[in-house]
């Protein structure tokens, strides 16, 4: 078979990323399938709605790239990479990344302080106390 790409497959891998999509502060977990030197293809667990413009972040190699969306075939999109927004979008991917966590955080509080409330009612039904 004859490569047609644009530019040769710099390697084909399989990292957990996140993706954010333009005007949102919500990651969407994905699976980096292939990332060349300019263009790549994302899978996700599910379709979702894609916008032209997103930023991709790997956390296993610590990198962030801007990118348009080029496809989309359901719960798979290809993208290409500007490499001249690089340092930007990281800095941006950071932020959108940091504030993800400290709501996922907050929830985790939430919940844990739910199953104390319910740990301790249970303590007290199992000894009889009835404050």
């Amino acid at each position: 078979m004859i490569e047609r790409r644009v530019s040769p497959r710099r390697n084909t891998c399989f990292f957990r990323s996140f993706v954010y999509f333009e005007n949102s502060t919500i990651a969407a977990d994905c699976i980096v399938r292939d990332i060349p030197d300019s263009d790549g293809r994302l899978q996700f667990s599910a379709p979702q709605k894609f916008t032209e413009i997103l930023d991709l972040f790997n956390p296993s190699k610590g990198q962030s790239f801007h990118a348009n969306v080029r496809r989309q075939d359901s719960d798979e999109i290809g993208i290409a990479l500007h490499a001249s927004t690089k340092a930007v979008s990281a800095d941006i991917s950071l932020d959108r990344r940091m504030d993800q966590l400290e709501s996922e955080i907050t929830l985790l509080r939430k919940a844990v302080s739910h199953l104390q409330k319910n740990n301790d009612k249970r303590t007290e039904a199992a000894y009889g106390r009835d404050d």
